[in-house]
């Protein structure tokens, strides 16, 4: 009897590239909001990621998702999962 090991349900994350200038890598930029505790003002913070693209289709500013896998680089760590949209230009 073979058992089946379910899947780990991977984390997806979205967002905007800003820069594919590098050799099957992409740097992802994500915009978090959320409101100040005590003055209850609503605040931006952003955070980029380097993603790993096999295949060099993304290109800036499309918006793309992505996830968590072992570490290629130092500080290149996340995977191409999907382009959602594609840059007009």
């Amino acid at each position: 009897m073979a058992e089946v090991k379910a899947e780990k349900k991977q984390q997806l994350f979205e967002g905007k590239v800003v820069s594919h200038k590098m050799d099957k890598t992409i740097v992802v930029e994500i915009e978090q909001t959320y409101t100040h505790p005590k003055f209850r003002k609503i605040l931006r913070k952003t955070k980029s990621y380097k993603v790993h693209d096999e295949k060099n289709e993304a290109k800036e500013g499309d918006v793309v998702r992505f996830y968590q896998g072992r570490p290629l680089a130092k500080t290149k760590y996340m995977y191409l999962a999907a382009i959602v949209t594609t840059s007009q230009s």
